[in-house]
């Protein structure tokens, strides 16, 4: 159900009009050629282990708690886990990493995320991306991100209680700060260099916390591990008032 929200007892209901309103637009996107085809290609030629799955192969719109203080913000769908699910990192190895620590911050009703019916709620938080289509390599064009641009600023305008921004790599690190930019609230990233655990109070009132991504990669090399992962988001419990 793209343009629902589960209530605290799994049941769907319907988001606030702006974000129904936007997930719509998002899944029916269209705007980037090579992202659109990439995310089809792997819809039908599929993953032998997802031989089964009917694939979702449509941009992945956000998904959680509209009255969210806490925004997290990734990279983009993968292109056999968000990709086939139609959820935020649901059914790959970064959601298998992040959804437990989620939930033991409190902010996911479940420690597993398998699918969009697998009942999994979110209180307080809010997932999303800087590109809501699965790129290829993982690997979103300048041009790519910025086509994305417009839907990130119309879902930060719909979730009026944010108070932290969890930026889950470079890329959702980059994607916040030119939404700022976007909105004349700074000139200039040059003050707020990525680094993981980095807090910035930004002009918008709203804390900007820095994490790596969560990605195999970053997990499996021991760049991140879960005790740092768990500690930005007991950071962000705290500075939302969670």
């Amino acid at each position: 159900m793209v343009d629902a929200h589960p209530t605290a007892k799994g049941k769907p209901q319907a988001p606030p009009p702006a974000l129904s309103v936007l997930n719509r637009e998002v899944v029916a996107c269209t705007l980037c050629t090579r992202l659109v085809a990439y995310r089809e290609q792997v819809a039908r030629e599929k993953r032998r282990a997802y031989l089964t799955w009917d694939y979702w192969g449509k941009p992945v719109p956000g998904f959680g708690d509209p009255a969210a203080r806490v925004l997290l913000l990734g990279l983009a769908p993968g292109a056999h886990g968000s990709n086939r699910t139609g959820r935020p990192f649901t059914g790959d190895a970064s959601g298998n990493f992040m959804y437990p620590i989620l939930h033991e911050a409190g902010f996911a009703s479940q420690p597993t995320a398998t699918d969009r019916n697998d009942g999994l709620t979110l209180k307080d938080a809010y997932i999303t991306a800087a590109v809501r289509c699965a790129p290829p390599d993982n690997k979103p064009t300048p041009e790519e991100i910025a086509r994305c641009a417009p839907y990130l600023d119309r879902e930060i305008a719909a979730l009026p209680n944010l108070r932290v921004v969890v930026a889950l790599g470079r890329i959702g690190f980059e994607a916040y700060l030119n939404y700022l930019r976007r909105r004349g609230l700074i000139t200039t990233k040059k003050p707020y260099p990525f680094a993981h655990g980095a807090r910035y109070k930004m002009p918008d009132g709203r804390i900007l916390l820095a994490s790596y991504h969560p990605s195999n990669q970053n997990t499996q090399t021991g760049k991140l591990t879960r005790p740092m992962f768990l500690k930005v988001f007991r950071d962000a419990a705290g500075l939302a008032g969670a």
